[in-house]
């Protein structure tokens, strides 16, 4: 058998075979050795394979990953490689205080280090809740390695009292049902505990969920990779083919440089429609892009807004993950989109096929759950962009608009899509706590429930705190939704239409800071407009007094995080990091 040669060494030959260097070799070989690796296998020109271990007890969206590590390494030992694997910095969403948003730069921030600074050829990425995603395939974008994504796959189905109770959504209503007196403090926790009946992410098509089917749709994973529930047995079959494959990419140099492309995130902006995704899928995937040097704009996700809606999954339909699998999954919802000319097919992916070569063939097994783009479940399921002088970016989910809404806000004869509302200004989540019930505010089903200071800069981290549930008065009337907005983000669970992500926050001083309780807000969505009917003149005088002031960070890297971050608008960046891509192509100095 004809051994395999890379096109040029493996970087990690500068650690293990540097022959003018000996004392270094020493250094860099002999502290492996404790374990039982052997100095053949580290000096034989075979690709050295990290596995980025996402997985842990504090991140339990991610704990599977400790099982399926030993199934990568399988594949890659099989293939040739040689496994190594390392943790990274936990992201747990439901858990991580004051929001997992500020963590998803750190993890970020951390791989690169890692990446850069070992003797690594090649990463299999492991990932699963949230914000996993978008910081691992931020990190491979700026070393440029080659690099591959394996999800860890939801739980299975949740289940109470014979109906499915979806990971977030059970939360939302739950908590509805609560502050209306249809359920107690017990049946409450009963059915957001229900709703977590395995290992695995979000069950929902939730933020985990969007942003792994999102890496599939970036050809940064295998074939069917996103969909699989944690606990099937294809999961670890897949882990298998993940590692096998990732070694092949190290000799065939196939870098995240070589398969991403403009058209590879228009692509996933199309397939967020579809899938009727999470509207953080915004931020990440303007924050991804970035990192591999491309721009993403308002523009774009306007282009993609009569996209219909295919996916019949919570928080906008029906099913859970097993059956969005059991459909096809992500392959099967490209599938419609490449035949009706929604998406481009010849983008790069880490098989070494074009999209369209991979999803070739792959079509709904059930029109109940994957309906067919002539036959959707909603048209024009995109997301909305607004601009105006409260904001110059804000977007609003459109598939999860309920009859409910569209009915009080949105039909007025002759005013159709255009409303205008009461403002209540809460100033952060416990501002809102603490006042929702107040009944001096004198909320009613006229009104928009409005939360600054939750952005990047004012939380900080950007909280999904946007999705505000109305005062206990109207949820006892059976008034379960009103409209909001927001600089934070919400829950990619949430079935709220809220208008997030408004950028440039309050903390910035976007015009949310200089609106006030009781000033009307017009928002015309036929224009994309949203904003305050305040004289201009007004507006200037509020402005001397300043933005609204924020907590003080409460630890070195929130910090650090509010010097350097951008808006949601573009992504939520490390702005100092976009100038860095590519950083493994030269090799860092030696350490002795």
């Amino acid at each position: 058998m004809t051994e395999k040669r890379p096109p040029k060494p493996f970087r990690s030959n500068a650690w293990f075979a540097d022959t003018e260097r000996l004392d270094m070799t020493a250094v860099y070989l002999e502290r492996f050795m404790n374990y039982g690796l052997t100095p053949a296998e580290l000096r034989s020109g075979r690709p050295i394979v990290g596995i980025a271990q996402s997985g842990s007890d504090l991140a339990p969206c991610n704990r599977i990953h400790l099982a399926l590590a030993q199934r990568v390494r399988e594949g890659i030992r099989d293939a040739g490689g040689i496994a190594i694997e390392f943790p990274v910095h936990p992201i747990f969403e439901n858990c991580r205080r004051p929001t997992a948003a500020i963590d998803r730069n750190l993890a970020y921030l951390g791989l690169v280090e890692i990446l850069h600074g070992y003797p690594i050829d090649a990463v299999v990425l492991t990932t699963g809740c949230d914000k996993t995603t978008p910081a691992a395939v931020m990190a491979a974008c700026t070393v440029d390695l080659p690099a591959i994504v394996l999800s860890g796959g939801p739980m299975l189905d949740g289940w109470m009292n014979g109906e499915r109770v979806g990971s977030g959504m059970v939360i939302w209503r739950g908590r509805r049902q609560l502050a209306a007196g249809t359920i107690d403090a017990e049946q409450y926790l009963d059915a957001a505990l229900a709703s977590a009946p395995s290992a695995g992410h979000c069950n929902t098509m939730g933020t985990a969920s969007t942003m792994n089917a999102l890496a599939e749709v970036l050809g940064l994973s295998l074939p069917g990779c996103a969909a699989i529930p944690a606990p099937y047995r294809e999961r670890g079959q897949m882990a298998y083919d993940t590692g096998r494959r990732i070694v092949e990419m190290a000799y065939e140099d196939l870098r995240p440089s070589k398969i991403l492309s403009r058209p590879s995130f228009l692509n996933a902006i199309a397939a967020v429609s579809a899938l009727g995704g999470s509207s953080n899928a915004q931020p990440h995937l303007h924050a991804m892009a970035r990192h591999a040097g491309f721009e993403l704009g308002a523009q774009d996700w306007q282009q993609a807004l009569d996209i219909p809606l295919l996916l019949n999954m919570q928080p906008a339909g029906k099913y859970l993950g097993e059956s969005f699998h059991r459909a096809g999954g992500v392959p099967a919802v490209l599938g419609e989109l490449l035949r009706a000319g929604r998406i481009d097919g010849t983008c790069a992916t880490v098989t070494g096929q074009t999209l369209a070569q991979n999803i070739e063939g792959r079509g709904s097994r059930d029109r109940d759950v994957i309906a067919a783009y002539d036959q959707p479940l909603m048209e024009r399921a995109g997301f909305l962009v607004l601009s105006g002088n409260l904001f110059d970016f804000a977007i609003m989910k459109t598939c999860v608009i309920s009859d409910e809404f569209r009915a009080r806000y949105l039909s007025r004869p002759g005013q159709e899509g255009i409303f205008e509302c009461r403002a209540v200004v809460f100033d952060g989540p416990d501002d809102y706590h603490a006042r929702i019930n107040d009944p001096a505010l004198e909320i009613d089903e006229h009104c928009i429930l409005v939360m600054r200071g939750a952005g990047p800069l004012g939380f900080p981290g950007s909280a999904e705190v946007v999705n505000m549930q109305p005062p206990d008065a109207l949820l006892r009337r059976g008034i379960t939704t009103l409209a909001t907005l927001g600089d934070g983000r919400q829950s990619g669970t949430s079935d709220s239409p809220s208008i997030l992500n408004a950028s440039p926050e309050a903390a910035a001083g976007g015009g949310l800071a200089w609106l006030r309780t009781g000033d009307r807000v017009r928002i015309d969505m036929s224009r994309g407009r949203c904003d305050m009917l305040v004289p201009e003149a007004e507006i200037a005088q509020r402005k001397q007094a300043g933005v609204p002031p924020v907590p003080p960070s409460q630890t070195p890297w929130q910090e650090l995080y509010r010097a350097t971050v951008g808006q949601l608008a573009s992504g939520a960046c490390m702005e100092p990091a976009l100038k860095y891509r590519g950083v493994a192509a030269a090799q860092p100095r030696h350490n002795h």
